[in-house]
């Protein structure tokens, strides 16, 4: 896309610190990193929706993110590592090409979520699995076949 700053990224339009790159994926370091070392796999196709990656592409983005977490990971002595994908603004995605963060963690650095958490009345958390599986089943009906 034109406009898209990852897009450009890939061209060769904006600079980067590239970690990995092949046919498919792209990773290179956040400008604006939680940690040190926090790093950005994108698609090299421009997808606003991990929902329209295709499968051998997502598959390598979350391959690679691992490889690159576990390589933070020993490069920092740290813990342990995020990878986290907001799918949409009212998720967080900031730029509107699909991107998986691997974010370098330590038990003391400070970083919370600060996420919340609901409770499913009774009954509630099985009806929605029901509504959800036969969403999913709908889905996946009509995805072509491999």
């Amino acid at each position: 896309m034109a406009n898209c700053i990852f897009c450009k990224i890939i061209a060769g339009e904006i600079p980067a610190v590239k970690i990995y790159e092949d046919d498919l994926v792209l990773a290179f370091l956040d400008i604006g990193p939680i940690n040190f070392g926090h790093t950005l796999v994108i698609p090299k196709e421009h997808h606003e929706s991990s929902a329209t990656i295709p499968e051998a592409t997502a598959g390598r983005m979350f391959h690679i993110g691992a490889r690159i977490g576990v390589a933070l990971r020993r490069e920092f002595d740290w813990d342990a590592f995020n990878l986290h994908l907001a799918d949409g603004a009212a998720a967080g995605q900031v730029v509107m090409h699909a991107h998986l963060h691997v974010v370098p963690r330590g038990v003391e650095d400070g970083f919370h979520w600060n996420w919340r958490q609901k409770q499913y009345g009774d009954g509630e958390a099985a009806a929605l699995a029901e509504r959800l599986t036969k969403r999913l089943a709908t889905a996946l009906e009509r995805e072509p076949e491999a």
